[in-house]
């Protein structure tokens, strides 16, 4: 696709390079020049000269130059196309595409965005100004969300209104619908999406209004604390950071980017005067958002819960340190309190700036919490953590870097820093196949530690299924106990663990596994029952006899989409009335 060469004449004839490079070059005139600090590297003497009537630019220091579309490109990290729609914005210029069909498919995004820019503008002049939005005042300035902060970001709200937007702001029907602002209900009118929530613009990296989440008032029954816009022509959510727009400047002079889980984290940052903070949009850090930050910077930091990340999230971090050339690291938040409320005092201000200046690489993270979870009093306690921390380190793909980690937990644990090192330069993957262990058996990855595994990082994931008969390895069986008696509470059952059982739990939280949870459930409940059928018989029962006949049944209906579940849950209850204990985890 491109863009008429006519409009694109008219465009720069049209242009002053003077306004566009002022936007983000302080600029004085000098002579027949305006000179300014380059923006393209770092200088204390002005170097960077503009010129309105060549209409072009050039730095004496970094040799950096160009005209109007070539600054934009640059500054704004756009193809020439974007930059020419950038600029025909900026002065009202309709441009026209030699591909009609390309055309036309820019032409209906721009009326999306211009939509969804409208009802940004709406929602945000009812905080504003709005009777019906003064609790959501109220709520914003209790959280430190003052006038200039609401305008800076331009927060919104959503009047607990049926059609209030659909109704009072003027927009196309057909448009909100597009962008998901608004639905046709059953009796067929226009009502709003979103309804008595605080309302936060998401924009694209370029400044364009292409999203908003919502969030409720405290006190609101709606059990939905936020709403996210879906999917739309012009939002994906794994292609989007939230705050981008304010923070690419600041990303870009430090060349580091902080990654945070929400928008009131992305605010308290640039509170703390970290203002190159951004979110992502209710998902999972991507590739796709690592592709959109390396344009900017080279350095990552995670200001978010990166504890539970597994070994399946550590390999891609490190995959992508490497194929994209950043470094990952990871900011030590203060435990129990976010961004947000951390912003709210100038002592939390501080803890947040200190905590991304002195964030620590992840693979140091990730060691970290091993070894400070660790109780390791005896040498057999040593030898475990030992274990555990070099099958941390032995996830990174650089042999070097394993082997400065290795003697750190040389260091942390009395090992032979040798051996450990000799461990990393081979990447054992399991070692305690080198590192001798003085008692208790190595607990293998099977069935039931898969089940541990999945409990350990989500509860809720599997904990339905499982009882306490299921594990018939002691040390599992006893970790599973744990879990259930702490009600899924990893930390909390970590600390009231035996040793053994403990080595399990924090062994779990790390791995990774790519299986299917209720798949995993009926194994474990299959394997159990057939140990059961297995066990000799004292005399002969008829009910008993009758019952085993049946077991084996619902063993092999457990494979079955349509009776599987109900099979389960027979053989379940019929275990449990076997063993004669009692239920746990959660049934």
């Amino acid at each position: 696709m491109a863009i008429v060469d006519d409009d694109i004449e008219r465009l720069k004839a049209t242009v002053s390079i003077v306004d566009v490079v002022a936007e983000i070059v302080q600029l004085r005139k000098v002579g027949r020049n305006h000179v300014g600090l380059c923006p393209f590297h770092a200088e204390k003497t002005p170097s960077f000269n503009v010129r309105e009537e060549t209409g072009r630019y050039r730095c004496f220091g970094c040799d950096k130059s160009g005209d109007a579309f070539t600054f934009v490109q640059e500054t704004k990290h756009v193809d020439f196309v974007g930059a020419v729609e950038y600029l025909a914005a900026k002065v009202g210029m309709q441009i026209s595409y030699t591909d009609s069909a390309q055309s036309a498919q820019r032409a209906r995004r721009k009326r999306l965005v211009e939509a969804m820019e409208g009802a940004v503008e709406w929602y945000h002049q009812r905080l504003l100004t709005g009777s019906d939005a003064g609790p959501a005042r109220g709520y914003l300035r209790s959280r430190g969300l003052t006038g200039d902060i609401v305008r800076q970001f331009r927060i919104g709200w959503a009047p607990d209104d049926w059609d209030a937007l659909s109704k009072g702001s003027g927009l196309d029907a057909e448009l909100l619908r597009t962008v998901g602002l608004g639905f046709t209900n059953r009796v067929g009118r226009m009502q709003d999406a979103l309804r008595g929530r605080i309302v936060f613009p998401i924009f694209s990296d370029s400044g364009e209004a292409i999203a908003v989440g919502g969030r409720i008032l405290p006190g609101s029954t709606d059990p939905a604390k936020y709403k996210n816009s879906p999917e739309t022509p012009i939002y994906a959510k794994s292609k989007t950071l939230y705050g981008l727009n304010w923070a690419k400047a600041g990303i870009a002079a430090s060349d580091q980017a902080v990654v945070c889980e929400g928008y009131t984290d992305v605010i308290g940052f640039h509170r703390a005067g970290v203002a190159r903070a951004v979110a992502t949009c209710g998902t999972a850090f991507t590739e796709e958002h690592v592709r959109l930050l390396k344009r900017y910077a080279s350095r990552v930091v995670l200001a978010f819960d990166a504890d539970n990340a597994g070994q399946g999230a550590a390999e891609r971090f490190y995959e992508w340190e490497q194929q994209y050339q950043v470094q990952v690291s990871v900011a030590r938040l203060p435990d129990g309190k976010d961004p947000g409320e951390l912003a709210q005092t100038d002592e939390g201000r501080a803890l947040l700036a200190a905590a991304v200046a002195e964030a620590v690489p992840f693979l140091g993270f990730r060691l970290g919490r091993v070894i400070d979870r660790a109780v390791a009093r005896t040498p057999e306690e040593r030898v475990r953590l030992a274990e555990r921390a070099m099958a941390v380190v032995n996830e990174h793909p650089n042999a070097e870097v394993r082997k400065l980690y290795a003697g750190e937990v040389a260091a942390q644990t009395g090992i032979a820093a040798s051996d450990l090192v000799s461990i990393a330069q081979r990447r054992q993957r399991d070692p305690s196949v080198e590192i001798r262990r003085p008692r208790a058996s190595v607990v293998r990855e099977n069935a039931e530690f898969v089940a541990i595994a999945l409990l350990a990082q989500d509860w809720n994931s599997i904990a339905s299924w499982l009882i306490e008969e299921l594990f018939a390895d002691d040390v599992l069986r006893r970790s599973f106990l744990a879990l259930a008696e702490a009600d899924g509470d990893l930390d909390a059952a970590i600390e009231d663990a035996d040793p053994d059982a403990r080595e399990v739990l924090e062994r779990a939280a790390v791995a990774d596994f790519d299986v299917d949870p209720d798949v995993e459930a009926r194994n474990l409940i299959a394997a159990a029952a057939r140990r059961v059928l297995a066990a000799p018989m004292a005399g002969l029962d008829p009910d008993r006899i009758r019952e085993d006949r049946e077991a084996r049944l619902q063993v092999e209906e457990l494979g079955s989409q349509i009776k599987g579940a109900e099979a389960a849950e027979w053989l379940l209850g019929w275990l449990h009335r076997r063993t004669g204990q009692r239920l746990s985890g959660g049934r």
